[in-house]
């Protein structure tokens, strides 16, 4: 227990680096460097400085929309820390912003230049070796349409950290689907058309409304755990995060939504990108699938749906971990559950 004369000093601490030094988040991304450039494409190498590098890379995969530093949140909770840490060969590919000359790109673009450039390159520059995939939410997904599309391409593993398959077990977006259905499907059809797509305020926006239990108690939680710097720093860090969101192309979110929200697609394991259709039955690499416990945008049950789809997959190994959307992936409980699944399945990799 923490005598309230030291709860004290440490909330009164709290609220000098907030209101005076800018913050009590570390914010500072982990040291890198560029070795590949394209379009919508940076792969970074995470330099290790004095630790000792081994075993195959790690390729971190990030959403559309959603900023890269998802895995870089901040010091102390950040998984590109951890697995640096830990010794691993880690990269990162980004996709930079999304701008209104982007609107004619769809899935196509990600899954057949972006990604297969990337993971080439990481093997490369990793001596030839197979790459480990790391991805989440909806890079989880195009990693999935990745290895089914080009088994030729070196990826030795691949974990999802909550990217929904199944649509219709997502609660928040069910009120919607009768005006969908209603409006045959073009609800928002003129909307991502006349915005080039989904524009980065609306991203922000919709990504707070998931959680809007607790931005209204926000306040009254930090005034509660004034004293927690570890607490404080987190809810900066997530702050930083919802800042700095990016814009779907329209092409890419009018796919996502006709193909997957829609006519639910990827459910049943297909997924027809005008005529070519991919299959998540021709993954047939190992597979790590996390779902977050109170995660509202991909839910249990719109996760663990791909179980029953990669049936062809040599192994895939279903977790649970707290925490929502992003918690799940680099929340402060994430440390001890989502990382350590992660750990325990790469070492596996790497012994076999």
């Amino acid at each position: 227990m923490v005598s309230p004369p030291a709860r004290l000093a440490a909330a009164a601490a709290n609220v000098v680096g907030k209101v005076f030094q800018g913050g009590v988040a570390d914010l500072r991304p982990m040291p890198r460097v560029l070795i590949d450039q394209g379009p919508n494409r940076s792969v970074y190498r995470m330099t290790h400085g004095s630790s000792e590098v081994s075993g195959p890379p790690v390729l971190l995969v990030p959403p559309l929309a959603a900023p890269a530093l998802c895995f870089d949140l901040r010091r102390g909770c950040s998984l590109i820390e951890h697995l640096v840490e830990g010794g691993r060969p880690t990269y990162l590919v980004d996709y930079g912003m999304v701008a209104f000359s982007d609107r004619r790109l769809g899935i196509e673009h990600w899954i057949d230049e972006v990604l297969p450039r990337a993971i080439r390159k990481v093997s490369e520059d990793a001596g030839g070796q197979g790459v480990h995939l790391v991805s989440w939410s909806l890079g989880g997904i195009f990693s999935m349409l990745v290895s089914a599309d080009q088994p030729e391409l070196p990826i030795e593993s691949i974990t999802a950290v909550g990217s929904p398959v199944d649509f219709t077990a997502i609660p928040i977006v069910a009120p919607f689907r009768p005006l969908v259905d209603l409006t045959g499907g073009h609800l928002l059809t003129p909307v991502y058309r006349v915005f080039g797509g989904a524009p980065s305020y609306l991203v922000t926006r919709v990504f707070r409304a998931t959680g809007i239990s607790k931005e209204i108690t926000k306040p009254l939680a930090i005034l509660k755990n004034l004293d927690d710097r570890d607490y404080l720093a987190q809810i900066e860090a997530v702050d930083h995060f919802m800042g700095n969101m990016y814009a779907y192309p329209g092409r890419t979110f009018g796919q996502l939504y006709h193909r997957l929200f829609r006519t639910n697609d990827l459910a049943e394991g297909t997924v027809d990108l005008n005529g070519r259709k991919i299959s998540l039955s021709d993954v047939k690499t190992p597979m790590l699938v996390v779902a977050g416990e109170n995660d509202t945008i991909a839910p249990r049950a719109s996760v663990e749906r791909v179980v029953q789809l990669l049936e062809n997959a040599p192994e895939v190994r279903f977790r649970t971990a707290p925490g929502g959307h992003l918690g799940v992936l680099t929340g402060r409980r994430a440390r001890g559950t989502t990382w350590r699944y992660l750990d325990e399945f790469l070492d596996e990799r790497s012994a076999g």
